[in-house]
């Protein structure tokens, strides 16, 4: 059964990684990778990458991405979103601290942003606009 708006919006809200997919061109199939994000319902995603990442590239050349995130407990969910990129803008020490503390316990956030702020380069922000959304919970299976 589809999710709602409402029920949709908030599992994405969740903490799950995502699998990014993005277009790599002609004669490939596209880009597909975990990645953490941050959302509020009724807002934008946003993801941070490396600046001279490949994934960074393709979502600039291609202007979208689209993310999917699932589960398998207390039942079989999943809501994919897609979107146009709206705004990519370096990445603060915040926004690491931000979305680093979404997924890790808190004890670890401080030691994973010393070592990511020194170790993974220059990072940017990329945020998408939701626009289109395909989702189910597919009950007690």
């Amino acid at each position: 059964m589809a999710l709602t708006r409402d029920e949709r919006e908030q599992f994405l809200a969740e903490p799950h990684v995502a699998a990014l997919a993005v277009d790599a061109g002609a004669g490939r199939a596209p880009l597909t990778v975990p990645i953490w994000y941050q959302y509020e319902p009724g807002g934008d995603v946003w993801i941070m990458t490396g600046l001279d990442s490949r994934k960074n590239q393709l979502i600039q050349a291609a202007g979208r991405f689209s993310l999917m995130i699932d589960r398998l407990e207390p039942t079989i969910r999943y809501a994919s979103v897609e979107g146009p990129v709206i705004e990519t803008t370096p990445a603060t020490l915040d926004q690491l601290r931000e979305i680093s503390a979404r997924y890790l316990p808190a004890e670890k956030v401080d030691g994973y942003v010393d070592f990511a702020s020194k170790n993974h380069g220059e990072q940017v922000v990329v945020r998408m606009r939701p626009e289109r959304w395909v989702s189910s919970d597919l009950g007690q299976v």
